[in-house]
């Protein structure tokens, strides 16, 4: 099968696994959002920062190093493998510590029992890693995504079950460890592994120079994205970051459904063509138009029905979420456009420019944090993240384009501008015309209708349908 065979077949695969964990994942947590309190989400979403930067941690780039490698064997695998077992021993024991400092900190000791049973999806995630990077490297698409479906229906039966039986935020930890250990068992089950009696340093030293930029870059970003459910926590109160994050995650489903059944495959598949700059550069500015094209009507259509969104989801009692949930809505098109970007710096084995370029994005994310933060506002906050994203989307593409592959930026200019005059006339037609007063449900149907009505003539008109479906076929 060619790589071209490949591409399709990678993004057909991931597409429908996309798709799959987005509903369960939204179905769970409508359920979820109507069981649980805003307080308790708030809670967990704090405790849920840390779990995911030991996830990182754990990683230390190797994912994809073992992706971008062809040189690894079955011993080097299994050496890795080995290293990931001893090391999510030891993550998983720090987790649990932090447990206590954690509690002194937002004055609550629920926080001690949290760490400590969140301690085992530490370890199991960490051993998750090279089985996981195994099944992409080798282009199976089709068995990742089906297993991590698997362990997202499980684990959300159990958390909807736990809620019923009023285990209150358990419910949520419960939850997490049950698909950390299915997913695991699954991965493990499709992959040829053994751990070796002892760790090879000739293999770790294979994956270490192209991990430690990865892990730098993780590293930073990271706390830099995931700093303002912190700082929320603990100097606002557990309820503001409630609604927030509850706006913020439903604002990255879009770029889950959209952007990320692409990026996954873009690096296994890109690897190939490291030294065609060329070839590289005219994948990137189909990925970044086709991302854009579909981000801009996205963006639109949550911002003008946030509150209607946020009701059908989650009930009356999340309202406060609306106005940060609009916000972020104009993000959303912002992040598709950057997703893949961090793909094209691992396939090019550029990952310290993604280092420098990450610490400079970073760096001026958690800047509007603080400035949010400064102004105890969750509203202030989902702006200052609007600028942010913002700047991180112009830099990006000035080092891809500019400094990499070597693409006159007019061409990814045309894009932005060209899908905002194709958006133009429904964002014309309801700051105007559209005023609807039917109930939610009905509501968003009329909308969307609109929505496409007015695309789709716009893409008809423009004549840039036939650039659309030129990149689909490519």
């Amino acid at each position: 099968m060619d790589l071209g065979e490949n591409f399709k077949k990678g993004i057909l695969y991931t597409a429908l696994g996309k798709y799959s964990n987005v509903v369960i994942q939204l179905i769970v947590t409508a359920v979820l959002s109507r069981i649980l309190t805003p307080k308790e989400y708030g809670i967990v979403a704090v405790v849920n920062v840390f779990l995911v930067f030991f996830q990182i941690l754990a990683d230390s780039g190797i994912g994809p190093a073992i992706i971008q490698n062809k040189e690894l064997n079955q011993s080097d695998l299994n050496s890795i493998f080995t290293l990931t077992i001893y090391s999510g021993l030891v993550l998983s024991v720090i987790f649990c510590i932090l447990g206590y400092p954690m509690s002194l900190a937002y004055g609550d000791f629920i926080y001690i029992r949290l760490y400590l049973l969140l301690g085992i999806c530490v370890f199991f995630y960490t051993i998750t890693i090279v089985p996981q990077a195994i099944l992409t490297k080798e282009m199976r698409f089709k068995q990742v995504n089906l297993l991590t479906l698997v362990a997202n229906i499980v684990s959300g039966l159990v958390g909807i079950l736990l809620a019923l039986g009023n285990f209150g935020v358990y419910s949520l930890i419960f939850s997490n460890i049950v698909k950390a250990l299915v997913l695991f068992l699954v991965l493990y089950w499709k992959v040829k592994l053994q751990p070796s009696r002892k760790i090879d340093r000739g293999s770790i030293k294979k994956i270490f120079e192209f991990s430690k930029f990865q892990f730098l870059f993780n590293f930073w970003n990271y706390f830099a994205r995931n700093l303002d459910n912190l700082l929320i926590g603990r100097f606002i109160n557990s309820s503001a970051l409630g609604y927030y994050d509850k706006a913020y995650q439903l604002s990255l489903y879009p770029n889950q459904i959209l952007s990320q059944i692409i990026t996954p495959v873009i690096h296994p598949i890109m690897s190939n063509f490291e030294k065609n700059q060329k070839k590289m550069g005219e994948i990137y500015l189909q990925v970044s138009s086709l991302l854009i094209i579909l981000g801009m009507p996205i963006s639109a259509y949550l911002y003008f029905n946030a509150k209607d969104i946020i009701i059908f989801m989650f009930g009356d009692s999340w309202s406060e979420s609306i106005p940060v949930f609009r916000i972020l809505a104009v993000t959303i098109w912002l992040q598709m456009a950057n997703s893949p970007t961090g793909a094209f710096y691992q396939a090019t084995n550029r990952t310290n420019t993604l280092f420098k370029v990450g610490m400079l994005t970073s760096t001026i994310n958690i800047a509007a944090i603080i400035i949010g933060i400064m102004m105890k506002d969750i509203n202030a906050i989902a702006m200052m993240l609007l600028f942010s994203f913002t700047l991180s989307l112009g830099i990006n593409t000035y080092y891809l384009t500019q400094k990499i592959l070597n693409i006159n930026i007019k061409f990814y200019m045309r894009s932005i501008f060209v899908s905002a005059i194709i958006i133009g006339p429904y964002i014309l037609l309801n700051i105007f015309v559209l005023n609807i007063n039917f109930s939610t449900l009905p509501n968003l149907v009329i909308q969307a209708s609109v929505l496409i009505l007015t695309w789709g003539l716009g893409l008809f008109i423009s004549k840039e349908y036939k650039q659309l479906l030129l990149i689909l076929r490519s």
